[in-house]
C-alpha cells in the first residue's frame, strides 16, 4: 500500500515536471499565433490566434531568414563532424596510452572547464585578428572542435567501455594507434558520440554572443543573432519575434525526436559507467 502511494506521489512530481518543462514551448507557440497587443493584454490570452501566417511573413519580409537557417547548418555540421573527431581522438589517447605529461595535461584541460566561455572572448578575438578570420565562418567552427567537454567526456567512456585486452588483440593483429582507435575504440564509443554530437549540435545552434562578436556581414550572420535584428529599438512586435523564434526552434525539435533515444542512452550509459 505504502509503496503504491510512494508510486502516485512519484508520478505526480514527474507530472508537474513535465508540465513545467513543455509550457514555455506551448507559451512560445501560443504567442507566435497572436498579434502584439493580444500577448500585452491582461489577463493573457492562452489560447491560440490566427495571425501565425502574418508573423511568419513579417519575419521572412525583415530578415533573410533561409540564409541565416544555411550559415547556421554549415557551421553546426562541421563543429559537430570536427569535435566528434578531434574529442574522441583525444578522449581515446587520454584513455588508453601513457606518455610523459599526461596527468599534468588533462588536468590543465579540466582547469579549462571552470573558466566562463566569455572570458575567453578578447584573446580569442586578438587570435582570431591576427590570423586574419574575423568576419569568417572559420572563426566560428575551429575554435570549438577540441573543447574540454567533450574530450571529458569520451575519455571517461572510453576509460570504462573499451577492454585493455581487445587493444592488446589488435596490436598483435599488427594494428596501428590510428587503427586501433577507428577499427576497436570508435564502434564501442556509438552511444558517447551520439550523444556529444547532438549536444555540440545544440550548443552551436544556440550560440548567440560569439558569432555576435566576431561577424560583421550581415550575409554570415548565423541565425540567432539574425534574430535579434527582429527587435526593433522604439517597438518590437513580438509576436513576429515569436514566430521567428519558433521557426529557429523545429530543427532543435525534429531532431531531438529523431536522436532522442540515442541521447537518452547516452546520457544512460556514461552515468552508470561513471
Amino acid at each position: 500500500m505504502a509503496s503504491k502511494q510512494m508510486k502516485i506521489v512519484l508520478h505526480t512530481i514527474l507530472l508537474i515536471g513535465v508540465v513545467v518543462s513543455i509550457f514555455p514551448f506551448y507559451w512560445l507557440a501560443v504567442m507566435s499565433t497572436n498579434s502584439t497587443s493580444e500577448i500585452l493584454a491582461f489577463p493573457p490570452n492562452f489560447l491560440f490566434g490566427d495571425q501565425f501566417m502574418t508573423n511568419v511573413q513579417n519575419v521572412f519580409a525583415n530578415i533573410n531568414f533561409f540564409q541565416a537557417t544555411a550559415n547556421t547548418l554549415f557551421v553546426a555540421v562541421l563543429t559537430t563532424v570536427g569535435t566528434l573527431f578531434f574529442c574522441s581522438l583525444a578522449g581515446f589517447a587520454f584513455a588508453k596510452f601513457d606518455f610523459p605529461g599526461k596527468n599534468f595535461l588533462f588536468i590543465s584541460l579540466l582547469a579549462t572547464m571552470m573558466i566562463p566561455a566569455q572570458l575567453s572572448f578578447v584573446p580569442q578575438f586578438l587570435v582570431m585578428a591576427f590570423i586574419g578570420w574575423v568576419n569568417s565562418f572559420q572563426a566560428l567552427i575551429v575554435p570549438g572542435l577540441a573543447g574540454a567537454f567533450g574530450i571529458f567526456w569520451i575519455r571517461q567512456y572510453c576509460q570504462e567501455s573499451v577492454p585493455d585486452e581487445l587493444l592488446d588483440a589488435g596490436r598483435l593483429d599488427g594494428c596501428s594507434h590510428f587503427r586501433l582507435y577507428w577499427h576497436v575504440a570508435l564502434p564501442i564509443l556509438r552511444p558517447a558520440m551520439a550523444f556529444l554530437g547532438i549536444f555540440t549540435f545544440i550548443g552551436v545552434w544556440n550560440d548567440y554572443l560569439w558569432p555576435l562578436v566576431v561577424l560583421n556581414d550581415s550575409t554570415k550572420f548565423t541565425l540567432q543573432v539574425m534574430l535579434a535584428q527582429l527587435n526593433g529599438i522604439y517597438n518590437t512586435d513580438y509576436g513576429m519575434v515569436m514566430a521567428g523564434t519558433l521557426l529557429a526552434t523545429l530543427p532543435l525539435i525534429v531532431l531531438f525526436a529523431v536522436f532522442s533515444r540515442q541521447f537518452i542512452s547516452g546520457i544512460a550509459e556514461g552515468a552508470l559507467k561513471s
